[in-house]
This record gives structure tokens, C-alpha cells and sequence, in this order.
């Protein structure tokens, strides 16, 4: 059980960067501590600057650094199933080509998925399921009939750098996403309390959503420009369900260090 996070910003929005991106961590901490990244674009960058490491993220909250001039981030604490996160590569955020996601969930078919494309892999002993979804974006363009193929579990957000300015986001089943859309901002998460979390630090009201099962998303300039249905995997069910809470205490701790963070600022 993984936990995801991130938002879309105009550039006129006068949220924090850094700030933000710290609150959506503190929100989805307890949700894996096997590893924790992020990444960020703005007007101008070439490619999503991507940071990981193999540590809860209490260990990364203080270093997170974004400018003000971005306006995408993804946002990732992972409880790893496949893809053993020694390897980093097999962390998140994830690169396949032109695309870097997170992803919550299980894929059961990545193999076979990504056997058909001969850059897969690309990094030694890379095996995280998760490289399957931002293979079927990157190769089919973002098309979202191309995640019907997809066989398991997904909450989902990438980047693609053929497509600046934008986020895109998807749920399949067996795992939530929310959106938190203020005024020129729009927030998502694994968890509705991580959407809070945010609204308090950034100093914006945000509209609460759940995104239905089979939603593929596109956000831009902190609003949701276009919105498609698929058809998700329904023959999936887990057999052991995991607990939300994986990593019991991160919560806590990034939350008292969010607010000394805030208060010190």
C-alpha cells in the first residue's frame, strides 16, 4: 500500500511550492516507508527533476526543495510488493522514456505488457510492475483505452515531456485518489486527510472529490482539462487487503515537523 500525492498550479498561484510539497508527504507518510520521492516541472524545464531515496519520509521532509516557478509535482512513499527498492531504479518516481509516474497498487501482467517494448528495463535488475503504466503512456501517446490492458490495482500520476504543463492522473480499482481543486490550484492524494493537510499549510480552499474507478485525468495550469472513461480491470481482487497504515509513527513525525517547518517560515 503505497501512497501518492501531488497537485497542478497556475502560475499565478501564490501557493508555496515547497511548502505544499512538504504537507502532501506529511499527509501520505504512514502509507510506506520503504522508499520516498518526488518530482517537479515548471515553465522552462526541459525534463521533471526527479529526487529518491531508500528512507521513510521523515528522512526526506526537511530536504525537499522546489522553486517557485514550478508547477507540477508528483509526490511518493512506497511499500514496495514488486521490485525490490535496493535497486533504485525500482523506486518512484518511476522513468519509462519520456514519462515519470507513481503509482500505488499492483500490476499483475507488466511482463508480458513489457515485453513488447525493447527499451523496457533499461536500468539494471529493474523489475518494479509499476514501469508497465508509464510504458503504455508513453508508447501509446496517453491514449486512456490503452490502460484496459491493464491487469491488477492503480492510483496513478506522470509526467510526459512531450507534454509540458501537464499532469496526468488515473484510477483503476482497488486503490482511492482524491482531488482537491482550489482556485488556481489542483491538488490529488492517496488520502482525503492529506488533502486537508495541504489546505491548512498552503492557505487554500480546496473542493473535496473521490476520483470514480476508470478516470484518466489531465490537469493543467490548476484546473482538470479533460476528463475520460475506461474500463478498469474488475476481475481483480486482493486476496490478503493490505493496511493503509504501513508505516505507523511517519504520520505523526512529519506532521511536528511540518509545523515547526511552517512556523519557522
Amino acid at each position: 500500500m503505497c501512497g501518492i500525492a501531488g497537485y497542478s498550479l497556475s502560475s499565478r498561484s501564490g501557493v508555496d511550492r515547497t511548502l505544499a510539497a512538504q504537507a502532501l508527504l506529511a499527509g501520505i507518510a504512514e502509507r510506506g516507508a520503504d522508499a520516498v520521492g518526488y518530482a517537479y516541472r515548471g515553465r522552462g524545464d526541459a525534463y521533471p527533476v526527479v529526487t529518491k531515496q531508500r528512507t521513510p519520509a521523515s528522512l526526506l521532509l526537511e530536504r525537499i526543495r522546489v522553486p517557485s516557478h514550478a508547477t507540477e509535482l508528483l509526490v511518493h512513499v512506497r511499500d514496495y510488493t514488486k521490485g525490490h527498492p535496493s535497486i533504485p531504479a525500482n523506486n518512484h518516481p518511476v522513468r519509462h522514456g519520456p514519462v515519470v509516474g507513481i503509482h500505488n497498487g499492483i500490476i499483475l501482467n507488466d511482463d508480458e505488457l513489457l515485453a513488447e517494448y525493447s527499451c523496457a528495463r533499461a536500468e539494471p535488475r529493474m523489475t518494479v510492475d509499476s514501469e508497465a503504466i508509464f510504458a503504455l503512456a508513453a508508447h501509446t501517446g496517453n491514449d486512456p483505452q490503452a490502460f484496459e490492458a491493464l491487469a491488477g490495482s492503480m492510483a496513478t500520476a506522470w509526467l510526459d515531456q512531450r507534454e509540458p504543463g501537464v499532469v496526468f492522473a488515473a484510477r483503476g480499482v482497488g486503490r482511492p485518489l482524491w482531488l482537491g481543486r482550489g482556485r488556481e490550484e489542483i491538488f490529488f492524494a492517496s488520502t482525503r486527510d492529506a488533502l486537508e493537510i495541504v489546505s491548512d499549510y498552503a492557505g487554500v480552499r480546496l473542493r473535496k472529490s473521490e476520483v470514480r474507478d476508470g478516470t484518466f485525468l489531465a490537469l493543467h495550469n490548476g484546473h482538470v482539462t479533460s476528463t475520460t472513461r475506461f474500463r478498469p480491470d474488475r476481475d481483480y481482487v486482493e486476496e490478503t487487503p493490505l493496511p493503509t497504515v504501513r508505516a505507523p509513527g511517519e504520520s505523526a513525525h512529519c506532521l511536528a515537523r511540518l509545523a515547526a517547518i511552517a512556523a519557522a517560515a
